[in-house]
């Protein structure tokens, strides 16, 4: 599933998005770093993919050879999952 950057609502795109593409509902820029599979702001550039040019604004187009776009997991599955996982460490420390 994927989902903008900006609005988060989720996105039906069956093929690779265009540099000039635009979320239908909010208007933002679909070819950002913040909607790549590379993005991670703690990572160096604020990338993952050693061969890309540094992009200054991550919220903007922009014209990556190696945007992949980020596959998301739905908030529930998300909360799902923090939840499972304190659920294991309270077990592994429990008394």
């Amino acid at each position: 599933m994927y989902r903008c950057h900006n609005c988060q609502q989720e996105l039906d795109i069956p093929r690779k998005v265009g540099r000039t593409e635009s979320c239908p509902h909010c208007g933002a820029d679909l070819h950002a770093c913040l909607n790549c599979r590379f993005y991670d702001a703690a990572a160096y550039n604020q990338c993952h993919e050693p061969q890309a040019e540094r992009v200054v604004d991550k919220d903007r187009s922009n014209f990556c050879e190696y945007f992949i776009f980020r596959d998301t997991v739905s908030a529930r599955d998300a909360a799902d999952n923090k939840e499972d996982a304190r659920r294991t460490l309270e077990a592994l420390f429990k008394k």
